[in-house]
Formats: structure tokens, sequence, C-alpha cells
């Protein structure tokens, strides 16, 4: 026979258990907010949308895109962080906002601290391309050129401690490859020299680049991750022939750490049906994304594994201020 004190904890306990499961049965009552911390167009922004478009199907609310581009990432992150914890106010990250950007640059919060993940959905890889006369085909005669040849592999990037230099000084680091980096403030310019014989290589976006493979402007050295991608499989993934090597961007939804778990669960769930949807499955094949899927937790691993990866690179570099 339970005394007064644990039948209190029983009461307790049963009336928490049923309010969860009210709340998450009467969720949502009203539109939801995705924040995308980039300009419209941006492929965070193409997935957005993409999935935003078909929840409403399922959770019978709309989904209402607002976009606050700036300071890579953080400004709409930080908008986020004004918003209840209450469900109706998700951010879209991916990893270079929410892995690498906090590590580069100093913020006002602690990002994995202040947020939760709540659906992962793609992942994406680069492309290491180079001019048609460049003697390298392949990952292993690259290496072997340049460590033969110091100095005369000019690769250019997006910028430095961008995704794509860091995943050129990740491939450094575990093979010994050799380049002189050639920082640009986007990719097209980087592309347009490479196509143009100025510059011997360049690392960028798949989708940006494999278009220009396509038509014998570059040649296709390799993508940045473990597995060669379903929809090339003509070029080798660099994870081959260097052993551990994997670069992978991706991209999810995140919430304000205190949102309701049965929130996250219920959104995790919903999302991950859009994915599979036929139709988003052609899209997301198009826009060269490979599908990610994960439960919350799962997600979190993958969060902080790149977290801790990344941010090892970046202090290695002392692109964090450190000295």
């Amino acid at each position: 026979m339970l005394d007064r004190r644990h039948f209190a904890i029983a009461v307790g306990s049963l009336a928490l258990a049923s309010g969860t499961s009210v709340f998450s049965q009467s969720y949502p009552a009203k539109p939801i907010r995705i924040i995308v911390p980039f300009p419209s167009g941006d492929l965070s922004d193409v997935i957005a949308r993409l999935v935003a478009l078909k929840l409403p199907e399922l959770l019978g609310q709309p989904f209402v895109i607002e976009n606050r581009p700036g300071a890579s990432g953080q400004l709409g992150l930080q908008l986020a962080l004004q918003a209840e914890a209450d469900g109706y106010t998700f951010v879209m990250g991916q990893m270079g906002s929410m892995a690498v950007a906090p590590i580069l640059n100093k913020q006002p919060f602690d990002v994995r601290g202040s947020f939760v993940p709540v659906a992962l959905m793609y992942s994406n890889y680069l492309l290491l391309a180079a001019h048609p006369d460049f003697p390298p085909k392949t990952i292993p005669e690259l290496i072997a050129y340049s460590k033969a040849n110091p100095g005369k592999v000019r690769l250019g990037t997006n910028g430095e401690g961008g995704f794509p230099h860091l995943a050129a000084e990740l491939l450094k680091s575990r093979s010994g490859f050799e380049f002189s980096h050639i920082p640009y403030k986007g990719n097209a310019q980087s592309i347009t020299d490479v196509i143009g014989g100025q510059l011997e290589m360049t690392i960028a976006g798949y989708s940006s680049l494999y278009s220009h493979v396509q038509t014998g402007r570059l040649k296709g050295i390799g993508v940045t991750g473990a597995r060669r991608p379903a929809n090339a499989p003509d070029i080798a993934a660099i994870g081959e022939s260097v052993d551990g090597y994997e670069a992978l961007g991706w991209f999810g939804l995140f919430a304000r750490k205190g949102t309701p778990a049965p929130v996250i669960d219920k959104v995790n769930a919903v999302v991950n049906t859009v994915l599979e949807m036929p139709d988003v499955v052609e899209r997301a094949k198009v826009l060269g994304l490979d599908l990610a899927s994960r439960t919350p937790q799962a997600f979190e691993t993958v969060w902080a594994r790149d977290y801790a990866k990344w941010g090892q690179i970046i202090r290695g570099l002392k692109l964090d201020g450190s000295k």
C-alpha cells in the first residue's frame, strides 16, 4: 500500500504523462515558422521550402518560411533564440552554420547549448575538380603529383575557413596532399578560373560543378564521401583511397533548447515521412542530395561528431583566432 508521499508522486507522474499526451495530440494549433538563416534560393532555403510545402498535409497547419540571412547564419539563429521554446519556431541548420561558423567566429551564444536537433534531412558532398589538361586523373595520382610538384597545385575555394577549404585541409592531414590555397569570395569565380586555366583545381558543392564535368569543361577527380554518389557512380569517392576520409555537409531542422520532446518527436516523424515521398525523392536527386533522415538522438550524434571534427581542423590552422 502506498504512503502519502509515494501516492503524490504517482499521481503527479500520471498527470504529467497525461498532459504530455494531450499536448502532443493537440499540436500544432497554429501556423509554424521555419527561419532560414540564408537568402532565398540558397540550397538551405530550397530544402526548407521543399519539405515545408508538404508538411501542412500531415499536420494541418501552414509552415511559413522566413529568410534572415547574415553573419554566416548567426542572425537567423539569434532570431530563433528570441522565440518561445514552444514548438512553433524552428530554424534550418546546415553543417557550416552549426558546426563550423560557431568555432570560426565569436558568437553571443553557445550554439551547442542553445539548440537541439529535430530532424536531419539530407547530406551532400563536395566535388574536387580540375582543368581537363591537369595530369592527375585519380585521387592517388593527385596526391603523388602534389608531393612531387610542390606549389604547382593551386586550389581555389569560396574562402578561408569555408567548408571546401576545410575539406581540402582534411585531405592534406589524412594523405599528405599538398596544395596552394587560393581563397575567393564565392564559388563562381573560382570555377571560372579553373575552366579558363588560371588555376589547376577547385573544390565546391557537387551540384555547382557536376554540370561542368558533364560538358567536359572540368574533370571530376573525386567526391568528398566514403562512397560514390548514386547519381554519379563514374566519379570516385576520396574515401575509397584515403582511409577514414569523409567530408559531408548536411541540412536539418533545429529548435530552441527546452522545446517539448513530444513536439520534437512528432515533427521528426512527419519530416521523415515527407522525405520518402516520391516527388521529394526525385527533386533531391536533381539537387545532388543524399537522404540522411535520423532520429533526433542520432542527429545529435552527427552534430557532436562534426562539431568536434571540424573544430580540431580549425584550431589546428589557427583560424579561430588562437595564437
